[in-house]
């Protein structure tokens, strides 16, 4: 529940927008229409202000509090991506009062930013200029000039839409860094490698920030592995050792970008399943991928890998033709899986395997980690409190979910159905339930079974 005070504020804004929603702006000039609008985005903009300080506040709060990481209880209860409850909280973090360890109130870290932010000034993408701008600049900027930029860019913002800002904030950081310089710890900070969403014809885009080492390295990689003639998933036997013939070479028709991309996957297929890399939560380092007996068999479909990754059949094929295998063999008519039961508290491979189907992640609701990032999560009693480690009583749960389990903490129980229920503690502000998002399946079962109705 809110408290009153603020609970009252609300009201009021929920009371004045019943009334402004409710009018007729047909008969307004061009001017008092351009009028109103000012004044509404000034006031969502202040809007903005009070949620980002909501969410920053929750995400200073401790997972034990709220009974998960902040950013994902915001996510859940809002019912929005835990990405965009990420982007809320490092938007509105730089512009939020501060408090010492001593208790002493302190300035937000962008000041200036702060304030045009909090008078309604300011525009989401105007916050995010003036952020990329900061984070940009190598680390050798004095501190000074750093507020320099940042109070200039914030007094031109109130004057300007947020593309032209983007001009001001080129020109300036010309000016602070005339030479370019960029330190290794400016370029060790932006390294990384992210994944877009997997597209509707199974493609994925990747963004990735190499560091001049890893170009290097990737570089004497591809002008062996992606030399014309070489790892060409058109040839019979792509080649991979010793040099191509003239043939080879002629007959290759793909572009660069191509044949990187094959060069790429050739020299993964050579690390996976490899002993020296160990083995990763009980498993090989090898691809794991559900799918069914009857889309094998017709060559349709799609199976599911560890990763959450959507595969074609005719992809799982070709990948299959040279590698080893595991059979797990399913009940047809209730989709339950061979029991297969232990005495020891660690869940065999077998039984890891039997969940990377059945679960396909964790079993959090809403979590969206795959099998891959997964442990194996007794369902009804923890092999300490005397339950067994049988098959039918494992489900997934990642690590920080996994641990969430405790006395007085959540609960997880068996339902009818095989699935795994999650019961939130009643002090907690989140919801329980099952997950769906591994298995978008189920909830297409359920529309056909209403339709049927």
């Amino acid at each position: 529940m809110l408290s009153n005070d603020v609970s009252e504020a609300v009201d009021q804004i929920d009371a004045a927008l019943d009334v402004l929603t409710g009018l007729d702006l047909s008969g307004l000039s061009a001017t008092d229409l351009v009028g109103v609008a000012d004044r509404c985005e000034t006031l969502v903009r202040r809007h903005r202000v009070v949620c980002g300080d909501a969410a920053v506040e929750l995400s200073r709060r401790n997972t034990a509090e709220l009974g998960g990481a902040p950013h994902k209880v915001l996510a859940d209860w809002l019912r929005i991506t835990p990405a965009e409850a990420r982007r809320r909280v490092t938007l509105a973090e730089p512009l939020a009062p501060r408090t010492s360890l001593l208790g002493e109130t302190l300035p937000a870290r962008h000041p200036a930013t702060a304030a045009a932010w909090r008078a309604g000034d300011l525009d989401v993408e105007h916050v995010r200029v003036i952020a990329r701008f900061l984070d940009e600049l190598p680390l050798a900027v004095s501190a000074a000039d750093r507020s320099d930029a940042e109070a200039l860019l914030a007094e031109q913002a109130r004057l300007m839409r947020p593309d032209q800002l983007v001009k001001v904030a080129a020109q300036l950081a010309l000016i602070l860094n005339p030479d370019g310089v960029f330190s290794d710890a400016d370029r060790a900070a932006r390294r990384g490698f992210t994944w877009g969403p997997q597209q509707s014809n199974g493609m994925s885009q990747g963004r990735l920030w190499a560091t001049p080492a890893l170009r290097a390295e990737i570089d004497a990689l591809f002008a062996k592995f992606a030399a014309p003639g070489r790892c060409n998933p058109a040839d019979q036997t792509p080649l991979i050792e010793g040099d191509p013939t003239q043939a080879r070479i002629d007959g290759d028709h793909r572009s660069h970008a191509q044949r990187q991309h094959d060069a790429l996957s050739a020299i993964m297929r050579s690390l996976l399943g490899n002993p020296k890399l160990g083995q990763h939560n009980g498993l090989p380092v090898t691809v794991i991928v559900s799918t069914t007996l009857q889309d094998l068999q017709d060559q349709t479909g799609v199976g599911t890998t560890g990763g959450g990754t959507l595969l074609p059949m005719s992809d799982l094929i070709r990948m299959a033709s040279h590698s080893y295998h595991y059979l797990t063999i399913f009940d047809k008519a209730t989709g339950r899986a061979l029991w297969l039961g232990r005495t020891k508290r660690i869940a065999s491979a077998d039984q890891r395997i039997v969940l990377h189907n059945k679960d396909r992640g964790c079993t959090f609701p809403n979590c969206t980690v795959p099998g891959y990032g997964s442990q194996v999560h007794h369902a009804t009693l923890d092999w300490a409190d005397g339950g067994t480690t049988d098959i039918d009583d494992l489900d997934f749960g990642c690590g920080p979910h996994n641990r969430l389990v405790t006395k007085g903490g959540w609960r997880t129980r068996k339902l009818p159905d095989g699935t795994c229920e999650w019961i939130a503690p009643p002090h907690l502000p989140v919801k329980g339930g099952i997950n769906n998002h591994h298995h978008p399946d189920r909830l297409l079962r359920k529309l056909r079974k209403r339709g049927a109705g």
